[in-house]
């Protein structure tokens, strides 16, 4: 027996209305976008593509995402309509309709199918990216997306998909094919991924563990803490470059931005001192307790105020001021523990750094213990020519991804300069709760249908399959 969806019951009349009606649309434009063939949803991916990521409409939406939310960088921001040209790239290389793959040896012919209405859950840091990125894919695989945008930044994401749909009109496709939802909150965006296919939940933690529950197949992602592990054989000029760009993204809002680094006792000083001619600012243990207070609460719950802010702006938040031209604050990390937040996510302009001695299982230690505060299954990076160091690392970490002599956060999701599938959503595996391991890109999107033939029988013998446990006696 099916399962039954319930609908929760906190919704108003009008957003009942709301919803109904964007399910009635999305119903009515799946079954025209399925028809589809290759050729004209690769053309509709590229028209809703370019309809946001060129330089005078992004550089709106960027300055309109920034002044709504009042969160994160414009220059650094601006540099994220590369990331939909990457989405844009993966996609178009790839077969969405039809035959996808054929594995001849196996007998295999796998077959590409839409999964239906997606409920696309948009975090208030990529009112912009987000949307863009889901619709491309999405359209690519033949589906139809609902939007529910986050109420810090609703118009942003609204105009971000108001103008894909104008997009999708002028090539005499429905425009339903997005929508986004307009009386959004809590209640809301609980109904939309009930009654959607599949959700795409971009977000935190309390929001990816809502999709999960919603009973509905779900993709959610993990909550971040981004380690870099800085072995004795880094270029110091190269590491401490890296994670300034990592740390200074769109104001460390994201989730790869470097949180932490693991730096080799004999060029500590060294780095920490390229990390200043980087634009960083030290802080003593005074303004370290006060960035502490400022940040987190009394039950270690981090404070919005100064999630995503400038360092400036942080530095004021806790009560002392930094120089004009810094780019970021660190402190020294000397503990780690739960108890110990500046070893957990911080989610704005502030760096940790620790000191590891002697062998490089030290830095591992010190890696693993991290990871116990937070950001399991989420990615660490290393900055090493040791292949050995990389390797004991990749053994080692809980995380999905490791990055290797790359700044994280330009790297985890995809880089014109790396083999990641670019993305805006990054899975986390069971270590961060999710159900894969991956980057969020086409596949997600699609349902396979696997058609099997007959070929030659691959049977082994008993021998071959058991081994020296076989024991010919047992089978007579």
């Amino acid at each position: 027996m099916a399962e039954i969806k319930t609908k929760p019951t906190e919704l108003t009349e009008v957003q009942q209305q709301e919803l109904d009606e964007a399910f009635e649309k999305a119903r009515k434009a799946l079954a025209i976008i399925e028809t589809y063939d290759q050729e004209r949803v690769d053309r509709l991916s590229q028209a809703v593509a370019w309809a946001v990521a060129n330089k005078r409409t992004f550089q709106r939406l960027v300055e309109m995402g920034i002044e709504e939310s009042g969160l994160g960088d414009y220059e650094s921001r601006m540099n994220k309509r590369f990331k939909i040209r990457g989405v844009l790239r993966d996609a178009l290389r790839q077969k969405s309709v039809g035959i996808i793959e054929e594995i001849p040896e196996k007998g295999i012919v796998k077959y590409a199918k839409p999964v239906g209405v997606i409920g696309s859950i948009v975090p208030t840091t990529n009112p912009d990216l987000t949307p863009a990125g889901n619709a491309i894919y999405a359209i690519k695989a033949r589906d139809v997306v609902i939007f529910s945008p986050h109420p810090r930044s609703k118009k942003t994401t609204f105009e971000t998909v108001r103008l894909m749909r104008e997009a999708l009109e002028r090539e005499g496709a429905p425009a339903d094919i997005l929508q986004c939802l307009t009386n959004v909150n809590i209640p809301m965006t609980k109904a939309l991924m009930a009654r959607a296919d599949l959700v795409l939940a971009t977000g935190g933690k309390d929001m990816v563990k809502s999709a999960y529950s919603s009973g509905t197949p779900a993709y959610g992602v993990g909550a971040g803490n981004a380690t870099m592990i800085i072995d004795e054989t880094a270029n110091v000029a190269e590491a401490a470059r890296n994670t300034m760009l990592s740390k200074t993204s769109d104001f460390g809002s994201g989730c790869s931005a470097d949180g932490n680094l693991i730096i080799h006792e004999s060029i500590f000083d060294a780095l920490l001192e390229q990390l200043v001619a980087e634009g960083g600012y030290i802080a003593n243990e005074e303004e370290k307790a006060k960035l502490r207070d400022a940040m987190w609460d009394a039950e270690g719950h981090r404070i919005p105020t100064t999630v995503a802010i400038a360092p400036q702006k942080l530095a004021e938040e806790a009560g002392f001021t930094i120089p004009a031209d810094r780019k970021f604050i660190i402190v020294h990390g000397d503990q780690i523990g739960k108890e110990h937040p500046f070893s957990g996510e911080k989610l704005t302009t502030l760096l940790a750094v620790y000191k590891y001695e002697g062998e490089f299982e030290n830095a591992l230690d010190t890696m693993r213990a991290i990871y116990e505060v937070g950001g399991r299954g989420h990615s660490v990076g290393i900055y090493s020519f040791d292949d050995d160091h990389i390797h004991r690392l990749a053994l080692a970490a809980p995380v999905s991804r490791i990055m290797v002599r790359q700044p994280q956060s330009k790297a985890n999701a995809g880089a014109f300069n790396n083999g990641m599938p670019m993305t805006s959503s990054m899975g986390c595996g069971t270590w961060g709760g999710n159900i894969t391991s991956e980057n969020i890109h086409l596949k997600h999107y699609l349902n396979t249908t696997w058609v099997s033939t007959p070929i030659p029988e691959d049977k082994p013998s008993d021998e071959e399959l058991f081994g020296q446990f076989y024991d010919a006696d047992l089978e007579k």
